[in-house]
């Protein structure tokens, strides 16, 4: 599966999702573009889009784009908080449902 990540995540997150196709934002050279551009751009190459940014389902119609959206929900974007997710990601990656959001992790935490 090919997944993309935001730029808002660490880039050494890759190494937590063996067998898959893993880039970064940056790594594509679409830095700082806005969310409805980057999933129009991402949709085009990858199968999910894995981010922190809790309001993009909100923000985005999700179903106008071709691509999974996976939300990760920690207490910060470090790469100390998104490890313990990661096994949950990787095993809900082959339910992930194109124009839909998937969030994994709690809620409960305090940004």
């Amino acid at each position: 599966m090919r997944v993309l990540l935001d730029e808002c995540l660490p880039r050494r997150l890759k190494r937590e999702l063996p067998g898959h196709d893993v880039h970064t934002t940056p790594e594509m050279g679409w830095a700082s573009k806005t969310n409805g551009e980057l999933l129009r751009l991402a949709e085009r190459e990858f199968d999910v889009f894995l981010t922190v940014d809790g309001k993009l389902p909100n923000q985005q119609n999700l179903a106008a784009f071709n691509i999974a959206v996976v939300v990760l929900a920690a207490p910060s974007n470090t790469l100390e908080d998104l490890q313990p997710l990661m096994p949950r990601v990787v095993a809900s990656l082959p339910n992930a449902k194109r124009g839909e959001a998937m969030l994994v992790g709690s809620t409960n935490h305090s940004r």
